[in-house]
């Protein structure tokens, strides 16, 4: 049977695997002020974040994940769900978005099939730039869903 395409779900949440307090504030005021009505879910580590996607009827819009998280790290959680076909059909962006920008994280993340990699900016203006860039960016863009 051939796959069912379906529209990305633009209108769903937006997940954030952040174990900084301080930037899961500094990112709902960002998305406040850029004026983006999707709910904004954070996780401080990949188990936590993996037990949603895995369970979770709605289909997030886009993950954006650390790279350095306790219990299960950004890189494992990748892993894990691009190995996991339920959640690899759902065709859900996967974006790095991390104070570390060793080219060895970078290279082995695009291995993984991310998304995107994107360092932390040090500004709250250049934040709120990216973040908007980013989210504008996945509004325009087409990408397949795939329905088993």
């Amino acid at each position: 049977m051939l796959p069912i395409f379906l529209e990305m779900n633009k209108t769903g949440p937006i997940v954030f695997i952040e174990d900084d307090i301080d930037d899961q504030a500094l990112l709902i005021e960002v998305f406040e002020e850029i004026d983006i009505k999707n709910e904004l879910v954070f996780f401080k580590d990949g188990e936590e974040a993996l037990q949603y996607l895995i369970k979770t009827e709605i289909k997030p819009f886009i993950i954006f994940s650390d790279i350095n998280l306790p219990k299960l790290n950004g890189m494992e959680l990748r892993a894990k769900v691009h190995e996991n076909e339920d959640l690899r059909l759902k065709s859900i962006p996967y974006l790095f978005f991390s104070t570390s920008a060793e080219q060895r994280y970078i290279i082995d993340a695009y291995s993984k099939s991310i998304q995107g990699f994107f360092v932390k900016p040090r500004t709250y203006s250049d934040l709120k730039n990216t973040i908007q860039a980013i989210i504008s960016y996945w509004l325009k863009c087409e990408s397949p869903n795939y329905v088993k």
